[in-house]
C-alpha cells in the first residue's frame, strides 16, 4: 500500500515539473541561422557582463583570495576545560571530559595564510591578464542560467516532443546544482586544499610565494570543475528519463565508474598528487552513486508491451536455437 502511494506521488511529480511541448519542426537553413542570432546575442550580453565584472576585477581578485585567507574550522568547546591546557597539561583525562562535554561547532575563522603567502606576478602582462581571465569566468558563472537556455533551446527543434518537455526542469535543476558546486568548492573543498597543501610546505622549510597565475588557476579550474561535477546526479537522470540508460545498467558498471573517477580526477587536477585527485574522485563517484538513485526514481518505465514481450522474445531465441 505503502509503495503505491509513493509510486503514484512520484508519478504525479514527473507529469507536473515535465510538462509537454509542442513539436514544431525546423529546416536546416532556418536552424543555422537560429544559431547564428543565438551566439550573437549570448557574445553580446556575455561582454556586456563582462565589461560590469572587469571594472569590479579588483574585488573580485579579493574574493579569490577568501579560501587561503580564511577556513572552516571546528571547535570543541567545554566550561571546564580547553584544548591549550590540556596540550599544556598532557593529562589524557582531562581530553576524555572535554571530548565527553561540550559541543562541536564549526566556524569560519582566519588561517593566518595572508601574511606568509605573497602573490606575486612573474610576467609583465600577468597581473592584468589574470583580472581579465577572472572577470571572463565570472561573467559566465553569473550568465550559466541564460547560456544554458540558449543551448537547450537550440537543441529541441532536433529532439521528440516528449524529450522537450525538460527545457525548464533542466534548466532550472542544473543551474541550482552548478551554483551549488561552486559554492561547496569555495566554502569547503579549496580552504581544505589550499590550507592544506601551503602549511605542508611551510612545515617542510619552503618559503611560499605564489604567482598570480598559479594561484587563480588553481582556483578558477577547481571551481569550474566542481560546478560541472554537481550536474553529474542531474545529467544521468536526464538519460533515464529519456530512456537511454537505466539504474540496472549504471549498478552493473559501478567499479569502471570508480576507477573512471579517479582517472579523471588525475587528469584534471592541476597538481599530481594524490591528496588533490582524492578530494575531485571522491565526490565525483559519489555523484555518480546518487544519479543511479535519480535513475531508479525518474527513470523511463517500461510498457506493459515491452515487458511482455521480453520473455517471448527470449523464447522464441531459445526455439530457434
Amino acid at each position: 500500500m505503502a509503495k503505491s502511494r509513493f509510486s503514484t506521488l512520484f508519478k504525479g511529480l514527473q507529469e507536473k515539473v515535465f510538462a509537454p511541448m509542442e513539436d514544431p519542426k525546423m529546416p536546416l537553413a532556418e536552424h543555422l541561422e537560429e544559431l547564428r542570432v543565438r551566439l550573437t546575442r549570448a557574445v553580446i550580453i556575455l561582454g556586456i557582463v563582462f565589461a560590469t565584472t572587469f571594472y569590479f576585477s579588483e574585488a573580485i581578485m579579493a574574493l579569490v583570495r577568501i579560501p587561503l585567507e580564511n577556513a572552516f574550522v571546528f571547535v570543541k568547546f567545554s566550561d571546564q576545560y580547553s584544548l591549550d591546557s590540556i596540550i599544556k597539561h598532557r593529562n589524557f583525562g582531562e581530553l576524555v571530559t572535554w571530548l565527553s562535554t561540550g559541543e562541536f561547532v564549526m566556524r569560519w575563522e582566519p588561517s593566518g595564510l595572508a601574511s606568509h603567502v605573497p602573490l606575486v606576478f612573474l610576467a609583465p602582462a600577468e597581473a592584468i591578464w589574470n583580472n581579465v581571465k577572472v572577470s571572463m569566468l565570472f561573467a559566465t558563472f553569473l550568465l550559466m542560467p541564460y547560456l544554458l537556455w540558449e543551448i537547450w533551446m537550440f537543441s529541441s527543434p532536433g529532439l521528440h516532443a516528449h524529450e522537450r518537455r525538460f527545457v525548464l526542469p533542466f534548466v532550472i535543476l542544473s543551474s541550482m546544482a552548478f551554483y551549488a558546486g561552486l559554492a561547496f568548492c569555495y566554502f569547503v573543498v579549496l580552504p581544505f586544499a589550499l590550507n592544506f597543501l601551503v602549511n605542508f610546505g611551510l612545515t617542510s622549510g619552503y618559503k611560499a610565494q605564489l604567482s598570480i597565475a598559479a594561484f587563480v588557476g588553481f582556483n578558477l579550474w577547481f571551481l569550474l570543475i566542481f560546478g560541472l561535477m554537481f550536474e553529474l546526479p542531474l545529467a544521468i537522470t536526464l538519460l533515464a528519463r529519456l530512456g537511454w540508460v537505466n539504474a540496472v545498467m549504471l549498478r552493473k558498471y559501478w567499479k569502471w565508474a570508480l576507477v573512471g573517477s579517479f582517472t579523471i580526477a588525475a587528469i584534471l587536477t592541476p597538481t599530481p598528487d594524490p591528496f588533490n585527485q582524492a578530494i575531485m574522485a571522491v565526490p565525483m563517484y559519489s555523484f555518480y552513486e546518487l544519479g543511479i538513485i535519480g535513475a531508479k526514481l525518474f527513470g523511463k518505465k517500461k510498457s506493459a508491451a515491452e515487458v511482455s514481450s521480453g520473455p517471448a522474445a527470449a523464447t522464441a531465441v531459445a526455439r530457434s536455437s
